[in-house]
């Protein structure tokens, strides 16, 4: 019994600690389906846990490719289940854009944090690529750990990336529409 308390306080003193807390509300085939609660990891990757914390509350005007720079509207574009669940793509709504609110690309700060469920982390195309495209672990993904940036995880809402993990298929493409209908800042 000693022993799993002890495993249990290591295991929360490696856990980062959540700075702040931002939503992303999801529609699926039209419907509304709840919120997702993520808290951001600003003490361990500030830089990165910012872009995001920005691109949630859309306060940073126009990118360099002409669009807000914002998630509201964007899909969850690609969706393994078993896998992961990717979205923020709000240049080209497919996969293939997106932009930081430090220009296109921004450096990858550090892999301190290592993937596990319910974890979101900085979707790239190799080594110092952070745009904006991000996605959120359903199941543990050790194998990501040094080439992803963890930067937050699930705190509330789990159900609702479960419900999104259900339209996802083997190639990634949904059989739904899943869209990030509102964001913001958790008070």
């Amino acid at each position: 019994m000693l022993s799993l308390f002890l495993s249990s306080l290591a295991q929360a003193a490696k856990s980062p600690k959540v700075t702040k807390t931002v939503y992303l509300e999801v529609e699926i085939g039209g419907k509304k389906e709840g919120r997702i609660h993520i808290g951001l990891f600003g003490n361990d990757v500030n830089k990165t846990a910012e872009n995001f914390l920005h691109l949630c509350l859309c306060d940073q005007g126009i990118g360099t490719q002409g669009k807000p720079l914002c998630y509201k509207g964007s899909p969850f574009h690609r969706i393994i289940p078993g896998f992961m669940i990717q979205g923020g793509d709000f240049t080209h709504q497919s996969g293939v854009g997106g932009e930081s609110i430090y220009g296109r690309h921004f450096d990858d700060e550090n892999f301190k944090v290592e993937h596990e469920v319910g974890v979101i982390s900085m979707a790239n195309a190799g080594p110092n690529t952070n745009g904006s495209q991000f996605f959120i672990t359903v199941a543990a993904t050790n194998w990501l750990n040094g080439h992803h940036v963890v930067f937050g995880r699930v705190v509330k809402g789990m159900d609702v990336v479960k419900k999104i993990e259900k339209v996802g298929s083997s190639s990634g493409t949904p059989s739904k529409k899943v869209v990030i209908v509102d964001t913001g800042l958790v008070e």
